[in-house]
């Protein structure tokens, strides 16, 4: 073999070596490219809120809330939802909820729930608010219940434009009406037990309770679930680069 040839030959795979490496490191991009996906799809879910009035000091308003279904294994039983200022318990009333669901007061806002809904599907429900409060905006941070006990808490109120992983229902607000003023609150609520019957949750859905709702207890649930996503996303990456450079060896020692 002349030195010309053996030139060619080392040239030769050389580049063929190559090519191997660039479809290596595409086929980890492409892991990881999916791996991101699968990982930003439950994150994909949400709760949400629209007013038939979105407009400071409206009086009489219906406030529609949707909390979309995000677990593969139980539907939701119970949401709880945690007033804005401006906004008393007892100026709720429920216009529309799923059938057999109830709307009970809680101390910093009110319970609505009953038996759970099909595995997948959201809640939808709506209520009277007797006047909205005089701000820009309104957050109605809300934890969402499941048949099997897993809670899913929506309370983060994003500032400055920062996204959040778990935002609360946030309705933002036009200006007052000319000459809207605030009305002057209702009797405080009586001390005796309300012909309302009380919100029944499952066993399961009772185990959650409305303390939970604090931004410290969510903010630690928001920290575990996204280090867990964010753990399961590095493994795959490093499996599929572990992947690509084992491949890499068997070729290269075939040629």
């Amino acid at each position: 073999m002349t030195r010309s040839d053996t030139s060619s030959d080392v040239a030769s795979d050389t580049g063929s070596g190559a090519r191997t490496h660039l479809r290596g490191l595409g086929l980890a991009g492409l892991c990881a490219v999916v791996v991101l996906g699968l990982a930003a799809g439950p994150a994909a879910a949400h709760a949400g809120v629209s007013a038939s009035d979105p407009r400071a000091l409206a009086e009489n308003v219906t406030l529609s809330f949707t909390s979309e279904a995000e677990s593969d294994t139980a539907g939701i039983a119970e949401l709880r939802v945690v007033l804005p200022k401006g906004i008393a318990p007892d100026a709720v009333t429920l216009k529309h909820a799923p059938e057999g669901w109830k709307l009970a007061t809680t101390p910093d806002g009110y319970a609505i729930g009953g038996a759970a809904l099909a595995t997948g599907t959201d809640a939808e429900y709506s209520i009277t608010v007797r006047q909205l409060p005089d701000e820009k905006s309104l957050a109605f941070k809300t934890l969402e219940t499941y048949g099997d006990g897993k809670v899913s808490r929506w309370i983060e109120v994003p500032t400055d434009g920062e996204k959040v992983d778990n935002p609360a229902p946030l309705l933002q607000l036009k200006a007052a009406a000319p000459g809207a003023k605030a009305i002057a609150p209702g009797p405080a609520p009586s001390p005796t037990p309300s012909a309302e019957p009380p919100v029944q949750p499952s066993a399961a859905a009772s185990s959650a309770p409305v303390a939970a709702a604090s931004p410290s207890a969510a903010g630690e649930e928001a920290g575990s679930g996204t280090g867990t996503v964010v753990g399961i996303v590095a493994a795959v990456v490093l499996l599929a680069a572990a992947g690509t450079f084992w491949w890499l060896r068997r070729s290269r020692g075939r040629t």
